[in-house]
């Protein structure tokens, strides 16, 4: 609302809300550190688990930073941005999402506390963009090179993404299975190696322990063999792929038969089966003794696949049949009239096993898989759920390990010598950068201190001893929270890709400067208000 000569002017619609200044900053800000505070607890081996419930009752247990997140119904736009910071993180490097959120959320309480000294946003910005620079010049100076055919040193990489998730006691297990699959996908290129984490299928099924979680070199697939009379192993076997069903195909257009005597009828259905008969004998005469089928296979095809010997399986997932072609180096057929016996994939061994209460087909000893495949094991579907974002997270991070061949020690070791250094870097900035720069300092401190505040150590005193220890030299002390006290994380194994430290920060930031730049909020009228008008009906309904 705005007057001109003492006569009102309507500019926004009646109802819209509208927040100025310090106000939305304020709001903003409170709203990113809410979300920021909710899984600080979740940091580090020791952080708790949040429990999820949604509007259906599915629950998810998990302390997986990006997973609470995504499963939480936030409204407020700023804390939405936050989420999406988590995102972010979770596509471009896998780990690091609690960190990157957690440190936002200082960011911004820092700022909050630099807007009450009446320093403008834009100078507070400028002094975090400076700081963000600077940091990611003193990590590349700290950052260890690792040589990536060392696989010891690639289990520390995966462990420590592991440890903390439900997975823990069989940790050391799991960090093997992963790092023989992201080696096993691993493809040299002329600037390093080049890792396709899409060829690493996660397979998840409930019984037995986390222990009996296993690598297969080739692809399992959750169906079963199509037809009882088929074989349920074949050695050696030749493999096709089809993206075609086995079926006789209707026609594109609308099409009547016209059918006036017994004999017309009987010629229609021979030469149906006549059609299907090609279709099994172009595979057979091709060498195929093993079929793998996106669509459907015909019953009567499924008769004579059995006749001939061969084992069929249908209605795989696309992705699935992207992983078989990759994994036994067959051609992807969409038409069997041109089908040749070199479009053929090979493995050793096709058989159908029992896993569980399920039947599954297993497609091992390719020669060069380039898709393999993690069994996942585990007592209940919680625990298989949480090994399986915990295995994701690992893949991820080996494969920022082995792409850049950099890595940093982790329990907050990083954060305190970054911290450090911008401290004393600071003061060459002069006017009020420099304090927005040295916000930017202490609030790096958040990560060591939720470490141990989570492990039930004294934040304070971890937080001076860890500064002393860095001040004497100790690049890599960090917070050992299982003895409690401040180690060297280099030898204890705690490595993280400098990859997934750099994407923490810069988000981190980029999303606080965003936040902090904001001075104007206008809410359009009472969305929320009209859908819960319109909802409640429809959710009635459907419920019924």
């Amino acid at each position: 609302m705005a007057t001109l000569q003492g006569q009102p002017v309507l500019i926004l619609k009646e109802g819209t809300q509208r927040t100025v200044g310090r106000d939305a900053q304020r709001l903003n800000i409170m709203a990113a550190r809410v979300i920021a505070e909710a899984v600080r607890t979740t940091l580090g081996p020791k952080g708790m688990d949040k429990m999820l419930v949604d509007s259906l009752g599915d629950v998810v247990i998990t302390n997986d930073g990006v997973t609470i997140l995504k499963e939480m119904d936030v409204e407020h736009p700023a804390a939405k941005m936050i989420i999406e910071v988590a995102k972010t993180q979770e596509d471009e490097v896998g780990d690091g999402t609690t960190t990157a959120v957690v440190l936002a959320g200082e960011l911004l309480k820092r700022a909050e506390e630099l807007l009450d000294q009446d320093i403008h946003p834009s100078i507070i910005a400028r002094g975090y963009r400076l700081a963000a620079e600077k940091a990611m010049e003193i990590l590349d100076e700290i950052a260890m090179s690792i040589d990536v055919n060392d696989d010891e040193t690639l289990k520390k990489v995966a462990a420590t993404a592991i440890t903390g998730k439900h997975a823990e006691y069989a940790v050391e297990h799991l960090s093997g299975v992963v790092v023989d699959a992201v080696k096993k996908v691993a493809e040299k290129t002329d600037s390093g190696y080049k890792v396709d984490d899409d060829a690493i299928k996660l397979e998840k099924k409930q019984g037995g322990g986390v222990e009996d979680t296993e690598l297969i070199d080739g692809i399992v697939i959750d169906k079963e063999v199509v037809h009882p009379g088929m074989p349920k192993r074949i050695k050696n076997a030749k493999i096709a792929v089809l993206k075609a069903a086995l079926e006789v195909k209707e026609t594109e257009t609308d099409a009547e038969i016209r059918i006036t005597d017994p004999e017309m009828l009987q010629k229609f259905i021979e030469q149906e089966e006549r059609m299907i008969k090609d279709m099994v004998d172009a595979l057979v005469n091709a060498g195929a003794n093993v079929v793998f089928c996106q669509k459907g296979i015909d019953d009567l095809a499924q008769y004579y696949l059995a006749k001939a010997g061969v084992l069929a399986v249908r209605r795989i997932k696309q992705s699935d049949i992207e992983k078989l072609a990759k994994a036994t180096g067959a051609k992807i057929l969409t038409d069997l009239r041109d089908i040749k016996p070199e479009d053929l994939g090979e493995a050793e061994l096709v058989e159908e096993r029992k896993v569980g209460d399920e039947k599954m087909v297993f497609v091992t000893g390719c020669k060069n898989p380039k898709a393999v495949t993690i069994l996942i094991r585990g007592g209940t579907e919680h625990i298989v759920d949480e090994v399986e974002r915990s295995l994701t997270d690992s893949i991820k991070v080996v494969k920022a390990a082995l792409e850049s061949g950099k890595v940093v020690a982790g329990g907050g070791a990083p954060e305190i010598e970054i911290s450090l250094k911008l401290k004393q870097w600071a003061p060459t900035l002069g006017g009020r950068e420099q304090l927005s720069a040295e916000a930017f300092a202490t609030a790096l401190e958040i990560i060591p201190r939720s470490l141990a505040e989570n492990a039930g150590l004294d934040p304070i005193d971890i937080l001076v001893e860890l500064k002393k220890a860095h001040e004497d030299g100790n690049v890599y002390a960090g917070v050992n929270v299982f003895s409690g006290k401040v180690e060297n994380m280099k030898e204890l194994g705690v490595l993280e890709p400098l990859r997934v430290k750099k994407q923490a920060i810069s988000s981190a930031t980029e999303v606080a400067i965003m936040i902090l730049r904001i001075d104007d909020v206008i809410a359009a009228k009472g969305i929320e208000s009209e859908k819960e008008k319109g909802g409640g009906t429809e959710g009635e309904e459907s419920e019924e």
